[in-house]
């Protein structure tokens, strides 16, 4: 699977992304607003996940869709964005995503977003994408706003973030297709 912005190409990871894994994920900025990517992340991590990448990208149906953000003028990985737990039946799914902090506030991730919610709402005709983020991450909850994603409420003291140990509210945001759409 690919998909393809202007500045960014979205695909599948691949064995040769594992050194811009551990560049970009052994940053203690960038773990400690994720709940489950360990600090510091190592080779050893990088090659557990594109071994999971594949066995996902085999199961059929797919329920993850964990994918690659790479910079075109790089030819390099810079973060990663997920669709996971799709449920066709449902309609439903949820959407994650990193970026290197050496890419941040350049409206990178908003145009990958982008791109993910497209192909969810019109190829695999989902009707709702779900978002969590810790209620302490202000650019990814301003972020969720700006896209369109409503607030539907927090969970208190819901998750541990695994690079920290430290647990988190977690606000929970939702985006319909027909509000996407307009």
């Amino acid at each position: 699977m690919e998909l393809i912005t202007p500045r960014l190409r979205i695909r599948e990871f691949d064995k040769k992304d594992i050194a811009s894994l551990v560049n970009n994920l052994n940053n203690l900025e960038v773990s400690k607003t994720l709940l489950k990517v360990p600090y510091p992340y190592n080779t050893k991590e990088a090659e557990w996940w594109i071994k999971h990448c594949k066995e996902e990208m085999g199961k059929t149906p797919r329920e993850n869709y964990d994918l690659a953000i790479e910079l075109n003028s790089e030819k390099n990985v810079i973060g990663g964005i997920a669709l996971n737990h799709v449920d066709k039946y449902q309609g439903t799914a949820e959407i994650g995503f990193w970026l290197g902090q050496k890419y941040w506030r350049q409206g990178l991730m908003t145009e990958a977003i982008k791109a993910v919610l497209g192909f969810a709402f019109n190829k695999l005709s989902l009707r709702r994408i779900d978002w969590y983020a810790f209620s302490d991450n202000k650019a990814s909850n301003e972020l969720a706003g700006k896209i369109g994603f409503k607030y539907e409420g927090m969970r208190r003291k819901f998750c541990r973030c695994k690079a920290t140990s430290e647990l988190h509210d977690d606000n929970i945001y939702g985006l319909l297709r027909e509000d996407w759409i307009k």
